[in-house]
C-alpha cells in the first residue's frame, strides 16, 4: 500500500483515556466486517472501556491496537482507486482538526472499501474559523490531497458532510475572499455535496480528533505561565516608579514605606491600579486600594476619580446607581375638555367576538376616556378613520395629539393628516413612555377593570368594555377631584331616578356659566396637583447635565436592538455620538450611525450620559480591546 494513503491512521496515538479509546473503537467498528475475527482481536480494548473497572493501559491492549491499525490499512480493507467507478469522499472537522476517507463502491460484495485515509492538524489561524469554514476547510484539503483521482474520475463523486449549509455552497451568490479562492479550486472537480447526519459521521470524525489530545501541550501559550504574569506588571510598575526617582526627589511628605511617584509615571500607575487585568477596572475605591499599598503623591485622590470618571470601558460597560437624569417636565395644562388628547393601543389580548386589540383615546384635561375595540393594530389611514367617527364627530377637532412613536403615528399620512385638521403632533421620546403617561395610566385602569369584570371567561372582555368605559369615566380622578363625565360635561350623570330634580330646563346660558365654573375649577386643581407631582418626582431624579449642541455622549443600550452573542456581556453604553440638536431641557437628538438607522434619534436625557474628558496630564486610557468589533460611535 501506498505510505502517504494509510499514513493517518498508522500514526494514530495510543489512547490515553477512556473517551479517545472509545473514538477509537468507534472508528474501528465500521469496518468490523472487513476484518476476521474482530470480536477476539478488539476484546482487550473493549474491557477497558467499562466505567467498572480502571483505565490501564496493558501490554495486551498495546498488541490489540497495534493489530487493528495494520488491519486498517492493509487488503481486504483498502483497495486500490478505480477512476472508472464513482468516489466517495468523507469529510469532518472539529475544533483541532480535519479527517478525511476516500471510499469506492464494488460490485464484487456490494461494499464500500475505503481508499485512503487523511487528517490533517489545524494550524492556530485555522482554528479561528467558524465551524462552516472548517468544514469547507475539510472538503478543500481532501479534493487536494486526492486530486491525482477525482480530477479524473469519469463519475460526478459524492462528498459527504455533516454540516447541511454546505449543500448549497456551490450555488451561493456571496463568498467572503476565502470562500472564493476555494470555489475556484472546486471548480476544476465534479462533485456534489449532500447531508450526512453527525451519527453516521464518526469515521472522519475520529480522524479529525487524533490531535485534541497534543494540542493544549504543543502550542505555545507564553513566554511565562499564566500564574506569574500578574507578578511582572506589579515589579514592572514598582521598577518604573524607582526609576523616575532618581531624576526626581521624593518629598519629606512622602510616607516612608510608600514610593513617591513624579508626574510623568503617575498616568502609568493609575492605568496599572484600574485598566490592568488584576484590577479589572474597579471604582475610585478600589482603584484607590491598590494605589495605597506602595504608592503616593500628594494628588492622588483628586487624580484618581477624574481618571475613573473619564474611562471610557467604565463608561460603557458599568450602569449608574444614581437617580435617573432629568426633571419631571410635564405637558401644558389644557384649558376645556377634549382640546388635547393622547391616543395608545392595547394588545396581546385574547379574541373576542373577533377583537383583540383597544384604542385608547383620553382628553387630558378631564381625564375621559373612550376605548375602542379593534380587530387588528389599524394603519395610519385606518387609526385616523376611527378617531373621526368616535372622537371628532363627538367632541370636535383638538388642538394637539400625544402618542408614542409606533408605525401609524411617525407616518407621512397621520402627520399631513393632523395638520389639515390643524392639530399638532407630539411623540415621545424614544424608550420614555412617561411622555404619554395619561395614556399608559389610562392602560392601566383598563386592564385591572377588565381582569375583574371578565376573569371567569377572557374571552368576553369586549363585551365588558363599555361597562368598564363607564366606571373609568365616572369615578372622580385623583388628579381634579371630579369625575371625568362632571369635568367635561358639567355635571355627575345620576345613579337612581330619585337624584333627578323636578325643575324647569336651565337655559342655555346657564349650563354655559356652569360648564365654565367647573372647567374653572378643574384646571385649577389640575395646576395644583401637577406641582404636587414635579416636587414628588424630583425627589427620585436628579437635575440632568447640561447639554450643548455638538457634545459628545454616551447612549444607553438597555433597550436598543442589539444583535449580540450575550445580552448579558453587551456594553451598557455605546458610542460615543454627537448631539444634533437640544429638543427641551429633558430631551435631545443624536447623530446616529447607519446601523442604528431604526432607531429614532431622540431621546430623554435619562438614556445618555456625558463623555467626560482626562486631565490634561492623565490622557484616558486605552481600550484593552482596540481593535475588536465594539459599536462605536460617529
Amino acid at each position: 500500500m501506498d505510505p502517504a494513503k494509510v499514513q493517518a491512521v498508522i500514526d494514530w496515538p495510543v489512547p490515553k483515556s477512556r473517551v479517545e479509546l472509545q473514538r477509537f473503537l468507534g472508528f474501528a467498528n465500521f469496518y468490523r466486517r472487513f476484518i476476521r475475527n474482530f470480536g477476539q482481536v478488539v476484546a482487550p480494548l473493549t474491557a477497558l472501556t467499562s466505567v467498572k473497572t480502571c483505565f490501564k493501559w496493558s501490554v495486551y491492549a498495546q498488541g490489540a491496537f497495534d493489530l487493528l491499525k495494520n488491519r486498517f490499512t492493509s487488503a481486504p480493507i483498502l483497495v486500490t482507486p478505480d477512476v472508472s467507478r464513482q468516489f466517495v469522499v468523507e469529510v469532518d472537522a472539529s475544533e483541532v482538526g480535519v479527517g478525511a476517507i476516500l471510499s469506492q463502491r464494488f460490485l464484487s460484495d456490494d461494499k464500500v472499501h475505503p481508499c485512503a485515509y487523511f487528517s490533517h492538524r489545524l494550524s492556530p489561524s485555522e482554528r479561528n474559523y467558524d465551524v462552516g469554514n472548517r468544514e469547507l476547510l475539510a472538503i478543500r484539503l481532501a479534493l487536494g490531497e486526492w486530486r491525482l483521482w477525482l480530477e479524473g474520475a469519469t463519475v460526478p463523486f459524492v462528498v459527504w458532510t455533516d454540516h447541511r449549509n454546505l449543500e448549497y455552497i456551490r450555488s451561493a451568490k456571496r463568498l467572503n475572499a476565502r470562500q472564493a479562492r476555494w470555489a475556484l479550486f472546486f471548480a476544476r472537480f465534479e462533485f456534489v455535496i449532500s447531508y450526512r447526519p453527525g451519527s453516521k459521521n464518526t469515521k472522519p470524525d475520529a480522524l479529525s480528533r487524533l490531535f485534541s489530545s497534543s494540542v493544549a501541550s504543543t502550542d505555545p501559550e507564553g513566554i511565562l505561565p499564566e500564574g506569574r504574569v500578574v507578578g511582572l506588571t506589579v515589579w514592572g510598575i514598582e521598577r518604573q516608579v524607582k526609576q523616575a526617582l532618581t531624576h526626581t526627589p521624593s518629598p519629606r511628605a512622602c510616607p516612608r514605606n510608600l514610593l513617591f511617584v513624579p508626574v510623568p509615571t503617575r498616568l502609568a500607575v493609575l492605568q496599572w491600579a484600574h485598566s490592568a487585568k488584576l484590577a479589572g477596572h474597579p471604582g475610585v475605591r478600589g482603584t484607590l486600594a491598590s494605589i495605597r499599598q506602595r504608592f503616593w503623591w500628594p494628588t492622588r485622590e483628586h487624580d484618581t476619580r477624574r481618571f475613573v470618571a473619564a474611562c471610557s470601558v467604565c463608561a460603557q460597560t458599568k450602569s449608574g446607581n444614581s437617580p435617573p437624569a432629568g426633571r419631571l417636565r410635564p405637558l401644558p395644562i389644557p384649558s376645556r375638555p377634549w382640546s388635547h388628547i393622547a391616543l395608545d393601543f392595547i394588545t396581546g389580548l385574547p379574541s373576542s367576538a373577533g377583537k383583540t386589540v383597544i384604542l385608547t383615546v383620553v382628553d387630558r384635561f378631564s381625564k375621559a376616556a373612550h376605548f375602542i375595540p379593534l380587530a387588528k393594530l389599524p394603519s395610519a389611514k385606518e387609526t385616523a378613520q376611527i378617531i373621526i367617527e368616535n372622537v371628532f364627530r363627538i367632541h370636535g377637532l383638538p388642538s394637539d395629539v400625544v402618542s408614542d412613536r409606533g408605525p401609524q403615528f411617525t407616518s407621512q399620512f397621520w402627520r399631513e393628516f393632523c395638520r389639515l385638521i390643524g392639530a399638532s403632533v407630539s411623540l415621545s421620546s424614544g424608550f420614555h413612555p412617561q411622555s404619554n403617561g395619561q395614556a399608559e395610566r389610562a392602560n392601566q385602569t383598563i386592564g385591572r377593570i377588565l381582569r375583574s369584570l371578565s376573569f371567569r371567561n377572557p374571552a368576553s372582555w369586549s363585551e365588558q368594555l363599555p361597562w368598564a368605559e363607564y366606571a373609568h369615566n365616572s369615578l372622580p380622578s385623583s388628579a381634579t377631584g371630579l369625575s371625568p363625565f362632571q369635568s367635561s360635561l358639567g355635571y355627575q350623570p345620576p345613579l337612581f331616578s330619585s337624584q333627578f330634580a323636578e325643575s324647569s330646563v336651565p337655559s342655555a346660558q346657564a349650563f354655559v356659566q356652569r360648564c365654565e365654573r367647573t372647567w374653572k375649577r378643574v384646571r385649577s386643581a389640575l395646576c395644583r396637583y401637577r406641582a404636587q407631582t414635579v416636587r414628588a418626582a424630583n425627589k427620585r431624579r436628579t437635575k440632568s447635565p447640561r447639554y450643548c449642541r455638538g457634545q459628545r455622549v454616551w447612549l444607553s443600550t438597555q433597550n436598543l436592538p442589539l444583535k449580540t452573542a450575550s445580552r448579558k456581556l453587551t456594553p451598557r453604553f455605546i458610542g460615543p455620538f454627537r448631539i444634533s440638536q437640544i429638543i427641551n431641557p429633558v430631551a435631545v437628538r443624536l447623530l446616529l450611525p447607519r446601523y442604528l438607522r431604526r432607531v429614532h434619534p431622540v431621546f430623554h436625557v435619562s438614556c445618555v450620559k456625558p463623555v467626560l474628558r482626562a486631565p490634561a496630564r492623565l490622557p484616558p486610557p486605552p481600550h484593552p480591546c482596540r481593535g475588536r468589533t465594539y459599536l462605536q460611535g460617529p
